[in-house]
């Protein structure tokens, strides 16, 4: 049940017809539909035909284009307008760009003009769009919380488990050292079993994430397609900092010459 003029206000296009005007008083009995109650009703040329609703016979003025009224959880559904000023309880005004504040203290005035002794409450549409995602923003921030520390765990656990690696196995280094072996070599050497690790990690983690990642999705009417990119950058991502943390300790012990390598090896 609306008033005049709130479809022009929220900006809602028409694609047939038009919308509620004080120039027809015939609107009082007329509805407004939207593109997909005219598609449930199974109606062509929908404008000036009668339907029977709650029990009465209206007539169709116009058709609207789809719209949300839902959050993007939802598929947008059959939306029905009838006019009936005496049964509408909330005003909703469009307020020009830099004069919210203005604005908003004339409408206090006015409105406490007509209804003193009454508090003047309002808040903002796009409030409300975002208490609909709130928990979607609450997911995300934690979620990047999450991830920060894991990375960072992740890293000095690398970072220790190469040094231990390298530490242990300095006496081979010294070796092959002497036998002619190369820098990269030895970075070859010390990463192989690491980084095999890391491979193994990423077989195991995109499965698990691409189910948990679908089975978020799934919640929304309208969502992105997961293609393999996101994987694909998320496993390169991962890779790079597993190389960059283990790259400072592989560095330091293939540099190592031969004799310090093996004199480091006997104390």
């Amino acid at each position: 049940m609306i008033n005049y003029d709130l479809i022009e206000t929220l900006g809602i296009k028409m694609v047939a017809g038009r919308a509620f005007s004080r120039d027809f008083a015939r609107d009082t009995t007329g509805v407004i539909l939207n593109e997909a109650a005219v598609k449930v009703m199974g109606l062509s040329d929908p404008v000036g035909k009668v339907i029977t609703i709650w029990g009465q016979e209206k007539h169709i003025v116009g058709v609207t284009q789809n719209f949300h009224f839902n959050s993007l959880h939802e598929t947008i559904r059959p939306f029905i307008f009838r006019l009936e000023p005496a049964s509408t309880f909330l005003i909703m005004a469009r307020l020009a760009r830099g004069k919210e504040n203005q604005t908003i203290r004339g409408i206090r005035a006015f409105y406490r003009s007509f209804n003193p002794g009454f508090s003047f409450d309002y808040h903002f549409l796009d409030e409300d769009y975002k208490k609909q995602y709130a928990a979607e923003k609450l997911v995300a921030s934690l979620s990047r919380y999450f991830a920060g520390l894991a990375i960072l765990l992740s890293g000095l656990g690398l970072f220790g488990l190469t040094a231990f690696t390298a530490e242990r196995r300095i006496k081979e280094i010294g070796i092959r050292k002497v036998l002619g072996a190369s820098a990269f070599n030895i970075v070859y050497l010390l990463s192989a079993d690491l980084t095999r690790m890391i491979f193994l990690s990423i077989i195991i983690g995109l499965p698990l994430s691409y189910w948990m990642t679908r089975y978020w999705l799934d919640s929304f009417a309208y969502r992105i397609g997961l293609g393999p990119a996101y994987f694909i950058a998320a496993s390169g991502i991962v890779l790079c900092t597993a190389w960059l943390t283990m790259g400072i300790q592989l560095i330091r012990a293939s540099l190592m010459g031969p004799v310090a390598a093996l004199k480091e090896s006997q104390v």
